[in-house]
C-alpha cells in the first residue's frame, strides 16, 4: 500500500532531509504541501492545515515540519480529521502536550511517531547491543556547531518554546537515552543565554543513572569550522566512541563503523511499519530531560547574538 503523505512547513529540514526520503521510498506518494510562504512544482499547495484536510481527504498521514511551538495545535486538527502524524524533533515545546497528543492519537485510533532522527544514525543500533551488558563508568557528549550554519535567519529558535541550544543537543539526548542501559536525571546545569535572547545558546548539563555512573553533556552553537557530535562512553570492557552524530562507532580507537547519513530513510522506513501495524512510538525521555535541565539550570547571560 501507497501511504499519501503531506508536508507542513517547508523549510531547511523538510527540503534537505524529508523530500529525498520520501522520494526514494515505494510506501509513501508526497500528495502536498502545506506552507505559507513555499510551493513545490507538481504537488499541490494549501496555505493553511484545515484547508488541505478539507480538500484532500485521501492523504492520510501528515508529516509537521512546523517549529515546535505551533505543532500541537497541527497535530491536533490533523489527528481529530482522523490522520496519522509525524512530529519533526523535538515534537512539541513541552513534555505534557506530547503526552496529550499521544492520549488522542490513540482515543482517535491513528499512528502518532515522535522522530528522533540522530537514533537512526548507522551506529547507534551496533552501540546499543554493544553497551547492553557492560558496566557503564561514565559518559562524555560534547555537541558543538555553528547556529549560523544550521539555522539561519530563524528567529524561532531563539524564542519561547524554541529551545535554543537544547534543538541540536537534543539529538545528542535523544541517542543517550536510547543507547544507555539504564536511564540518567539531571542533577545541575548551567544554561548561557544572550542578553538579547530568551533561549540559552550554550549549555552544560550534569547527570546520574540510577545505576550510578555520571554523564557530562557540552553543548554549544557558537563553534565554527568543522562540527564536533561526540559521544564517549567508558565501560568496564572499554571506550566506546560515537563521532558524526553517530555515524561513526568506534571502540577502543578502532573504527568498526563509518557510514553515510541515512537518517531520515530510517524514519520513513520507521513510520511505514508503524501504519501497516497499526502503532504508535511517542518517546519523550530526551525531551523530559531537555525540560529538567531548564527547571534545574542555572542562568549566565552572556553577549548578544547577532545574526
Amino acid at each position: 500500500m501507497v501511504h499519501k503523505i503531506a508536508i507542513v512547513g517547508l523549510g531547511k529540514i523538510a527540503r534537505d532531509q524529508h523530500l529525498p526520503s520520501i522520494a526514494k521510498n515505494p510506501d509513501f506518494e508526497l500528495a502536498a504541501i502545506v506552507s505559507r510562504n513555499a510551493e513545490l512544482e507538481g504537488v499541490d499547495h494549501f496555505t493553511t492545515l484545515d484547508d488541505m484536510l478539507a480538500a484532500r481527504p485521501d492523504i492520510e498521514t501528515v508529516a509537521l515540519c512546523t517549529p515546535p511551538q505551533v505543532r500541537r495545535q497541527y497535530a491536533e486538527a490533523a489527528i481529530r480529521a482522523g490522520r496519522h502524524v509525524l512530529l519533526e524533533k523535538p515534537p512539541g515545546a513541552t513534555v505534557a502536550e506530547v503526552e496529550w497528543l499521544k492520549n488522542l492519537a490513540a482515543k482517535h485510533g491513528v499512528t502518532l511517531f515522535a522522530t528522533w532522527h540522530s537514533r537512526y544514525a548507522q551506529g547507534v543500533e551496533p552501540a546499543r547491543a554493544w553497551l547492553a551488558d557492560k558496566t557503564i563508568k561514565s559518559v562524555e557528549i560534547v555537541w558543538r556547531e555553528d547556529v549560523r550554519r544550521w539555522h539561519p535567519g530563524q528567529d524561532w529558535i531563539w524564542e519561547p518554546g524554541g529551545m535554543g541550544v537544547f534543538d541540536p543537543g537534543i539529538n545528542a539526548l535523544s541517542i543517550l537515552t536510547h543507547i544507555l542501559p539504564a536511564p540518567v536525571l539531571v542533577t545541575g546545569a548551567v544554561l548561557e543565554v544572550p542578553e538579547n535572547r530568551q533561549t540559552p545558546i550554550a549549555a552544560k548539563i550534569d547527570f546520574v543513572a540510577v545505576t550510578g555512573h555520571t554523564v557530562t553533556a557540552d553543548f554549544d552553537w557558537r563553534q565554527e569550522g568543522p562540527q564536533t557530535w561526540d559521544i564517549t562512553v567508558k565501560t568496564d570492557a572499554g571506550l566506546l566512541e560515537l563521532s558524526g552524530g553517530g555515524s561513526v562507532l568506534r571502540i577502543d580507537g578502532q573504527t568498526q563503523l563509518a557510514a553515510d547519513d541515512t537518517e531520515y530513510d530510517g524514519i520513513y522506513a520507521h513510520l511505514a511499519a508503524l501504519l501497516a501495524s497499526g502503532e504508535s512510538d511517542v518517546d519523550i525521555a530526551s525531551l523530559q530531560l531537555v525540560a529538567d535541565a531548564c527547571m534545574l539550570g542555572a542562568i549566565s547571560k552572556v553577549e548578544a547574538f547577532i545574526e
